[in-house]
C-alpha cells in the first residue's frame, strides 16, 4: 500500500500541472458553495476578452448571484449588487457598453455553458451581450419528442415577432392617413401577406444531430442557441452551480440570502 502510495504522488503532481488545455483562458469563480473553474473559448474572442479584462480589472469580486432559476440558470453580473440591499430587484446595469454577438452553430446552451445576458429583441434585434452581466446554465435534459415540439416552438415564436414588427412599423407609417376602421383592415391584409410570405421564405429552425446529442444526453436550453452569446464552459464545479441553483429565493428569484463571487484567471 505504501509503495502505490508513493508511486501515486508524481503522478498526481504530473495531473495538476497538465489540468487546464494551455490554448484556453481559465477562470476561477469562487463563492462560498465552492468553486467553479470555467474554460474560456477562443473562438468568442470579444466576449473571452472582455471577460477577462473586467477580471483582471476586479469587477466582478463582491458581486453576487442576483438571479437562479432550479434547472434553467444562475446569473450574476450586475455592479450595483456589490452594495445590495435586502428586498431590491437587480439586473438593469453592467459596465456601460454592449458587444457584438459572436453566435457559432458548434457551440450550443448545454448544461454548464457560460453566456453573456442581454436585453430584449424588442430593444436589442441585434441581440448586442451585456458587458458583463453573466450566467451559468443548469437546464435539463429534453426527450426527442420534446426537441420536436421545440422547433415548432420556435419557429411559430419567430413567425410572431415578424408579424408583431411589420404591424407596428405599419401602424406608425399609416396612423396620420387613414381613420381608425380603414388603418386595421389595411394593416391587417398588408399584415397576413407578409407573413405568409416570410412562412415561405425562412426555413423552420432544426437542432443538429449534436445538438440533439447534447440536449438527450448533458443537457441544456435549447431555446436560448444562436440567441445569447456562448463564450464557455465550467469544467469543475458544476455540482457548485446547481447548489446555487437551488438555493432558497423570492419572487423575483434573487437568492434570499447574497452569494458573492470572487473571479480570478487561472495562470
Amino acid at each position: 500500500m505504501k509503495k502505490l502510495m508513493l508511486l501515486a504522488i508524481p503522478a498526481l503532481l504530473i495531473a495538476s500541472c497538465t489540468k487546464y488545455d494551455k490554448n484556453h483562458q481559465h477562470a476561477k469563480i469562487e463563492t462560498e458553495y465552492g468553486n467553479i473553474v470555467v474554460k474560456l473559448y477562443n473562438s468568442t474572442p470579444n466576449h473571452t476578452n472582455n471577460f477577462v479584462k473586467l477580471i483582471n480589472n476586479k469587477f466582478y469580486d463582491g458581486i453576487i448571484f442576483h438571479r437562479v432559476i432550479d434547472k434553467f440558470m444562475i446569473q450574476g453580473g450586475d455592479p450595483d449588487t456589490k452594495n445590495s440591499e435586502p428586498n431590491k430587484l437587480y439586473g438593469e446595469k453592467d459596465a456601460g457598453y454592449l458587444i457584438d454577438a459572436e453566435f457559432n452553430d458548434t457551440i450550443f446552451h448545454k448544461r454548464g455553458c457560460i453566456a453573456m445576458a442581454r436585453e430584449g429583441d424588442n430593444v436589442n434585434p441585434e441581440k448586442k451581450s451585456s458587458s458583463s452581466q453573466f450566467y451559468i446554465v443548469v437546464g435539463k435534459k429534453f426527450t426527442e419528442q420534446e426537441l420536436d415540439s421545440l422547433e415548432i416552438k420556435l419557429f411559430n415564436r419567430k413567425v410572431s415577432n415578424y408579424s408583431k414588427t411589420i404591424y407596428s412599423s405599419l401602424l406608425r407609417e399609416m396612423g396620420d392617413t387613414l381613420n381608425n376602421t380603414k388603418i386595421k383592415e389595411t394593416i391587417e391584409t398588408i399584415v397576413m401577406a407578409k407573413v405568409d410570405s416570410f412562412k415561405h421564405a425562412t426555413p423552420m429552425t432544426k437542432f443538429s444531430n449534436k445538438q440533439r446529442e447534447i440536449y438527450t444526453t448533458v443537457g441544456g436550453t435549447p431555446h436560448l442557441d444562436q440567441n445569447y452569446t456562448v463564450f464557455g464552459e465550467v469544467i469543475e464545479g458544476y455540482e457548485v452551480v446547481e447548489k446555487i441553483s437551488l438555493v432558497e429565493r423570492d419572487a423575483n428569484d434573487r437568492p434570499l440570502k447574497d452569494i458573492k463571487m470572487k473571479i480570478s484567471l487561472i495562470k
